[in-house]
């Protein structure tokens, strides 16, 4: 007998929670969202999902309620950073990061282009 049965489990754990996090992107009307794949690039995360909110508010708004959804569909407590103050929040449930950004602080950071993704075209907020 194999460990196939586990890595199973923490595949199907890990494309639940990117399908968890892009349903409450998309739910909470967050805008410009990638889902960068990063399994086999580093051992941070096997999904970086980036996106970006319209202000504090908003990305504080999308923040808690990643974070809320999360909990309960039985996934704990992911690490946070940068609240309250909103201009960028990360969202680290292990298997899968959440950057939340204003339009402004994302560009400055340019995530996409470290990572080798391509920043979405598109209406910028603001």
């Amino acid at each position: 007998m194999g460990t196939n049965g586990s890595e199973t489990t923490a595949l199907e754990r890990a494309e639940t929670l990117r399908a968890l996090a892009l349903g409450c992107l998309d739910e909470m009307k967050a805008e410009e969202t990638i889902a960068i794949d990063l399994a086999g690039k580093t051992s941070l995360a096997d999904t970086m999902i980036i996106t970006s909110g319209r202000s504090q508010r908003h990305v504080g708004a999308i923040a808690d309620r990643i974070i809320q959804d999360m909990k309960d569909k039985g996934f704990g407590t992911a690490r946070v950073e940068g609240l309250p103050a909103c201009d960028w929040v990360l969202i680290d449930a292990g298997d899968v990061l959440v950057h939340i950004f204003r339009p402004e602080v994302r560009g400055f950071y340019n995530l996409e282009k470290m990572w080798g993704a391509d920043r979405p075209v598109g209406r910028m907020a603001g």
